[in-house]
This record gives C-alpha cells, sequence and structure tokens, in this order.
C-alpha cells in the first residue's frame, strides 16, 4: 500500500525535502488586550529579568502604588493614625448607580483606616504611563491627607 501525496508532506527523510516550521501566522500577535507575549517577552541572556512586556497590568499598577508608598514613608513613621492601603480591580456597584465610578475610598471608620485604590478605573482615565503615575499620586495623597487630617500638599515629596 502507498502513501498519498499528502500523507507524505507530513513526513521527513532521506531523500524528502526538508520542512520549515514554525509559529502560525498571527499567533503572536496582541490577543484580547494582554500585551505581547512569546520569545520577545520572555527572560533570556540580554533581559534576565525579562522585558516590561512581560509584566501583568495588575503587576504594573501594584509597582506604582509600592513605589509612591516608599517616597512617602517618613510621613507613615511620624503620623499616629495606622492606614492599610489596599488595591482592588473595581467597585462594587449597585445597578442603578448612575454617578461617576469612585477611583479610590478611604474608609476611616476601620481600625485601622483603610484606603482603598481601584485600579480599573484609574488606569481607564489615563493615556500614558506618566498620568497613571500621576492619578496614582492624587489619590494616594489625598486619602491620607483626609485620614490624617493634614492638607495634601504637606504630604507631597514631589
Amino acid at each position: 500500500m502507498g502513501t498519498s501525496p499528502r500523507d507524505a508532506r507530513r513526513f521527513v527523510g532521506p531523500g524528502l525535502e526538508p520542512v520549515v516550521t514554525g509559529p502560525r501566522p498571527g499567533r503572536l500577535r496582541d490577543r484580547r488586550g494582554r500585551g505581547a507575549r512569546g520569545p520577545l517577552a520572555l527572560p533570556g541572556p540580554l533581559s534576565p529579568a525579562s522585558v516590561p512586556l512581560h509584566r501583568a497590568p495588575r503587576d504594573a499598577f501594584d509597582r506604582l502604588v509600592a513605589d509612591v508608598l516608599a517616597a512617602l514613608e517618613p510621613h507613615f513613621v511620624r503620623e499616629t493614625d495606622d492606614v492599610d492601603v489596599v488595591v482592588e480591580e473595581a467597585p462594587l456597584l449597585p445597578p442603578e448607580w448612575d454617578e461617576r465610578v469612585p477611583t479610590s475610598v478611604v474608609a476611616e471608620h476601620l481600625t485601622p483606616a483603610r484606603l482603598v485604590l481601584y485600579r480599573l478605573p484609574l488606569a481607564s482615565g489615563c493615556e500614558t504611563r506618566a498620568d497613571l503615575e500621576h492619578a496614582i499620586w492624587d489619590a494616594v495623597l489625598h486619602g491620607l491627607a483626609q485620614v490624617w487630617h493634614v492638607p495634601p500638599e504637606s504630604l507631597d515629596p514631589r
């Protein structure tokens, strides 16, 4: 029994043409808006910690918040009121909500007080990373100023 021409194309062996294989066209495209994927975004000899494209948006947002809080660390040492800073994806709003979606909320009635930053509303209003960093600074400064009863300008180290 002979093999059909269709089956002969699948195998590589002596006397057969080598088959060139590789990724399917379009396989490395940005599907579902999650950023670049594939070998260009993975860790390697020239970028051992991987390139920034490899970080998830949540990780990048958390890193920005951590940088802002690190810059404000002297104020956390001086102030007597403890504050928890929490990052959540989006607020849970009732279906009849028709106002602007909040970007952050301060819960002063809790012990310790809690400042909640909402990642998606903050990020959706920003076009660049600099805009996002500025929005995070504003949200954190205004939230901490509300808890500590000081003007936001007095906390800003920039």
